[in-house]
């Protein structure tokens, strides 16, 4: 908002295919439970970031690194009345896999060990790999990019456990996701889920949570905003991707957007259909 110190740029640098870019300063902002298709390498600057992942609260201080691999559930807050600073990366699965294979030795899908590093060079790499894409420095960027995931790797890397073994339970859950994802616009309520599913709507909260993180609820907005995002990407107005996903109007989405990208949809849109070289760092209100 403006007048309060947060600020926060989220983009895109047509260079580093499959990589989103985030500049952030936040002192009241809280994300709310959410995932990342992407990975996030987010680099603390000043201040101590909080998220609650795997079941504990995390912290990240300056010189330290928030990691987060795709599709895993996690939260995020001030850790200290100052906020924190941060730049981030959030490269593709692709891009991470890809680099794992052309310098580490990690079989299977590569993904990060621990949720946090200390590690001051990596967090270095990172701002100087933002610092390079807003410069239009493609050598750099890409070159720095890459040393940044391989050292992640090397101090921090293993393959991600294999998918757990589809029970009964899991399976339900997929269904239920599957439903929510295709009536994402105007979905059935936990009740009517359950039956049409032949089980009970506490059994079915269970077994989602077990099998997401989160409840269906908490899942559809998340999944909402990602597809909003997609949309957004493409040229879609706030107003009609609000509308296309099933939230209720514009303001709805941008409440929403906000707590889980970070940036309101209107800042994000710009980004994305500008020139994409803008310097400015846009205010998150």
């Amino acid at each position: 908002m403006a007048g309060s110190g947060e600020r926060a740029r989220h983009w895109r640098y047509t260079e580093l295919p499959g990589v989103d870019l985030l500049r952030a300063r936040y002192i009241r902002k809280t994300f709310v439970r959410h995932t990342h298709e992407n990975f996030v390498i987010a680099a603390i600057a000043d201040g101590v970031e909080v998220f609650h992942h795997h079941g504990s609260d995390v912290s990240a201080g300056a010189g330290a690194l928030a990691l987060v691999n795709p599709d895993t559930p996690h939260t995020g807050r001030a850790g200290v009345p100052e906020g924190w600073r941060y730049g981030a990366l959030y490269p593709s699965a692709d891009v991470v896999a890809a680099i794992a294979a052309e310098t580490t030795t990690l079989r299977g899908t590569p993904g990060f060990v621990s949720p946090v590093l200390d590690d001051p060079r990596t967090v270095r790499l990172v701002h100087q790999v933002l610092r390079a894409a807003d410069e239009g420095n493609a050598l750099a960027a890409d070159t720095l990019l890459r040393v940044a995931v391989t050292r992640l790797l090397r101090l921090n890397g293993g393959p991600l456990p294999e998918r757990r073994p589809r029970t009964a339970g899991a399976r339900m859950a997929a269904r239920a996701r599957a439903v929510l994802e295709e009536r994402m616009a105007g979905p059935p309520t936990l009740e009517r889920l359950a039956a049409d599913l032949g089980t009970s709507p506490f059994a079915l909260l269970r077994a989602f949570r077990d099998a997401y993180g989160m409840p269906p609820h908490t899942w559809l907005t998340d999944a909402r905003v990602r597809r909003a995002r997609l949309l957004l990407d493409a040229g879609t107005t706030p107003a009609d991707a609000a509308v296309a996903v099933g939230f209720t109007d514009q303001p709805h989405l941008n409440r929403h957007f906000a707590r889980i990208v970070g940036v309101p949809p209107g800042a994000y849109r710009r980004e994305r259909t500008g020139p994409g070289e803008r310097k400015n760092v846009q205010d998150t209100g």
